[in-house]
C-alpha cells in the first residue's frame, strides 16, 4: 500500500442495502468499485460495510471522502 497516489476520492454508494466503497484518482473519472483496485483493497473485519478497511487507509493517504 506504499505506492498509492494520494489525492483520490472516495464515496460510499448504496447497493442492494449495503454500503460499498467506490473510487477514482481524478474527477474526470468514472467511480469504480473497490475491489477494482486490488493494489488498494484490503480485507474487512466480519459485519462492517465493504470497503471499510480500505476507506481507512485511503484516508490516512489524503483521500477525500465526496458526500453522496
Amino acid at each position: 500500500m506504499s505506492d498509492i497516489p494520494t489525492g483520490g476520492q472516495m464515496l460510499w454508494k448504496l447497493e442492494d442495502g449495503d454500503r460499498i466503497l467506490h473510487l477514482r484518482h481524478d474527477p474526470s473519472e468514472e467511480w469504480r468499485y473497490y475491489e477494482e483496485f486490488p493494489e488498494y483493497a484490503l480485507q474487512d473485519p466480519a459485519g462492517f460495510s465493504k470497503g471499510i478497511a480500505t476507506f481507512i487507509s485511503l484516508l490516512k493517504k489524503d483521500w477525500v471522502a465526496i458526500k453522496s
